[in-house]
């Protein structure tokens, strides 16, 4: 039964909401100000760009590896009280760099209690808000995500340039604050104690999970899109560290954060354009945006303007909002209709995670060779291309164009 079942629920859950906002905005803009930082120290310490690759391996591995387990510790517990945990051992990592650790450690450390944090904020909208109000309150949580990604990058950018302990410190401030909006949070009921026999078999379950989404085409198709689109977008992130001083002679932090903030606007503006244009039933529509992805990364890839590469980037998010969000959508209705919104979101969570994993793999393959971040980038627009050519292809076979699905 929903918890806001009367009007003193309905302003507890209404506070609880607040909070969640809150923790949540602060979170997702310390975990972003901390990987600028963490770059501009990696970068310092080196000398060259090898180690940041390296950077968002250590972070995507444990949602990798604990896929399946952190999302019935979110239903095993008071989902506020994971969160609250989850940004100590956050702030615990932000704390080891602080205090002179290695970057590739703390990080680490942070990247464990992200992979923790992110079933347990999307799970506790459903004890929060009534059902006719879990579209809004996603809705609500996507967008304070996004401002706070675009807040964090540039602040990030701005803080390492005046003193990375700054910028770090700033983060495990963040980290604090989020975990005390956490416990504004009420009290809310587990969904289900998980006892040591069930925790074994939870790798198996799991298991069971992805076999039943990759046998859904609809799911198949919705999961390769949006990892590709992530792997990509975290990849991009690395990419622009070392594109930048290279091809457009800017050498501070500043610089490639602000043109990732210019993505995350443009992600924005696609978003929303695929919500108003973009029907279920035609979510064939999408593909343009994602075919448009590795074309627009070959384009940045000679630029040496800041003015161009700004205005190529803002299309590479609009083009990849517009690609994601009906993919998503998808996803959320196909996996409720099989195994659950919530495993799907973690069998999402693995895929997207190991695309990530995956990419940064082969930038650091291509960085280590010796190829320069304008060669890079050409390759990783071509990979983009492949792979969203792939998909395509696929999809079309299992769904051919008609008038009514494009």
């Amino acid at each position: 039964m929903n918890p806001i079942s009367n009007v003193s629920d309905h302003r507890l859950g209404s506070a609880g909401m607040v909070a969640l906002l809150t923790a949540q905005f602060l979170s997702a803009m310390a975990d972003n100000l901390l990987f600028v930082a963490a770059i501009a120290l990696l970068k310092g310490a080196s000398g060259d760009d090898a180690l940041l690759p390296v950077l968002q391996v250590v972070f995507v591995f444990a949602f990798i590896v604990l896929a399946p387990f952190v999302g019935p510790l979110a239903d095993g517990f008071s989902k506020g009280r994971v969160m609250f945990y989850a940004n100590f051992i956050k702030l615990a990592g932000a704390g080891l760099i602080l205090s002179g650790g290695n970057p590739l450690w703390g990080y680490a450390i942070a990247g464990i209690g992200a992979a923790i944090y992110s079933p347990a904020k999307y799970g506790i909208l459903t004890q929060l808000v009534h059902p006719d109000k879990l579209v809004k309150a996603n809705g609500l949580l996507e967008g304070s995500t996004i401002v706070a990604i675009l807040l964090g990058v540039l602040s990030g950018g701005y803080l390492a340039d005046l003193s990375i302990s700054l910028a770090v410190g700033v983060a495990a401030g963040l980290y604090l604050l989020a975990a005390a909006a956490n416990l504004v949070i009420p009290r809310l009921p587990r969904i289900h104690a998980l006892s040591v026999h069930e925790f074994r078999h939870l790798p198996r379950i799991f298991g069971h999970n992805v076999a039943t989404l990759w046998r859904t085409p609809d799911a198949r198709f919705s999961i390769l899109g949006t990892s590709v689109f992530w792997g990509m977008g975290s990849t991009l992130r690395l990419l622009m560290f070392a594109w930048v001083p290279v091809a457009l002679g800017l050498l501070d932090n500043q610089a490639p954060a602000n043109l990732m903030g210019v993505v995350s606007i443009g992600i924005i503006v696609g978003a929303a354009f695929a919500a108003f244009t973009v029907k279920l039933e035609r979510v064939n529509t999408a593909l343009w945006g994602g075919l448009a992805l590795g074309p627009l990364v070959l384009m940045l890839a000679p630029l040496h303007h800041l003015e161009l590469a700004a205005a190529v980037l803002f299309g590479l998010g609009m083009a990849g909002g517009f690609f994601v969000v009906p993919l998503n959508a998808l996803l959320q209705e196909r996996g409720t209709e099989t195994i659950g919104a919530g495993r799907t979101l973690a069998v999402q969570n693995l895929f997207e995670n190991t695309a990530m994993l995956l990419m940064a793999g082969v930038y650091f393959g291509l960085t280590a060779l010796g190829f320069s971040a304008v060669t890079v980038a050409y390759g990783f627009g071509v990979l983009v291309l492949i792979a969203i050519l792939l998909i395509g292809v696929n999809r079309l076979r299992a769904q051919p164009l008609t008038p009514r699905n494009l």
